[in-house]
């Protein structure tokens, strides 16, 4: 019996390996790839990933039957899809282009703030309101971003105006999600999700990129002949981002959702060190305590949601 309890305990530990590496790597190559590489392509970046996430979901749900493949019942069901898809690309797309104008550091600081923007966009829609106490732990987690912004050396207005909009679209998403598909014959799971909102998603960037970044298949051909990395860079990083969804999917599947949440929150801090460490871009005493208030801010949401539940 100890022996499957190894090798499920191993099984775990490699999940959580891959999951940290595969959301750590897409991060810091999306860092490098936009702005120390020098490719100012966002949306065709995003694009990559989107057809990568496209492929690999239908080899690993068709061929691979990783999940059961769940069927799109009716048209209302496929605008609901198409709608989050939009949402989903709105929020990678800013994600994407404040990595060009700002650290990682910065950029994981206001991501943390994801619950906020859940709280407010969750009360706003379906007029849920959560206990005075979990509002109450919402306070250090925007304070906390506030006094980062303001320690912060490589601040860029712009930039942060994109994080902070890819922040609230992608817990507008989650949201939407919980009340769009929310009966019994529309739910999805996130990987059969991902399989129908992937391929949408390539129909709405390329027009988006072929109208706002001209020529950019020709520019990163004309790169690649210069430098062959540049294709292996994109191949790897968006097959990565397709492993970000499926060690999710695996990791939240295997473990409980209060391991999840602790985890996301020490990955955001992980990611932070590493990227300091990589970029060594200048980091403040302010901007790392703001940051550490926003951390405490979320965990402490975590436990106030738990308690009134």
């Amino acid at each position: 019996m100890s022996g499957t309890k190894n090798s499920s305990q191993f099984f775990t530990i490699g999940l959580v390996t891959a999951w940290y590496s595969s959301n750590i790597g897409v991060l810091l190559l999306n860092k490098y790839l936009l702005s120390n590489y020098g490719f100012k392509y966002p949306i065709f970046l995003t694009m990559c990933h989107m057809t990568a996430c496209s492929l690999l979901s239908y080899i690993a749900i068709a061929w691979m039957k990783v999940v059961p493949m769940q069927t799109i019942r009716s048209r209302v069901q496929f605008m609901k899809i198409s709608a989050l898809s939009l949402i989903f690309c709105t929020s990678v797309v800013s994600g994407n282009i404040s990595l060009r104008y700002l650290p990682v550091s910065f950029n994981q600081a206001i991501g943390a703030t994801t619950p906020f923007f859940t709280a407010v966009f969750a009360y706003l829609m379906t007029l849920k309101r959560e206990a005075w106490l979990t509002y109450v732990t919402l306070i250090p987690v925007v304070t906390g971003v506030v006094i980062a912004s303001g320690g912060e050396p490589s601040f860029h207005l712009f930039g942060f105006i994109m994080c902070v909009g890819a922040t609230a679209a992608r817990a507008l998403k989650s949201v939407l999600q919980g009340i769009l598909l929310s009966s019994e014959g529309e739910k999805l799971n996130s990987m059969n999700l991902l399989l129908y909102m992937a391929p949408i998603a390539v129909v709405f960037l390329l027009p988006a990129t072929l109208l706002m970044e001209e020529n950019v298949v020709g520019i990163t051909l004309a790169l690649a002949r210069d430098d062959s990395r540049i294709i292996w860079l994109l191949l790897f990083n968006s097959a990565l981002a397709y492993f970000v969804n499926l060690t999710n999917f695996l990791v939240t599947k295997h473990t409980s959702a209060l391991t999840l949440q602790v985890l996301g929150n020490a990955k955001g801090a992980v990611a932070v060190v590493i990227s300091i460490l990589i970029f060594r871009n200048p980091v403040s005493v302010t901007g790392m305590l703001g940051y550490a208030l926003t951390v405490f801010g979320v965990i402490l949401y975590s436990e106030a949601k738990k308690r009134s539940k």
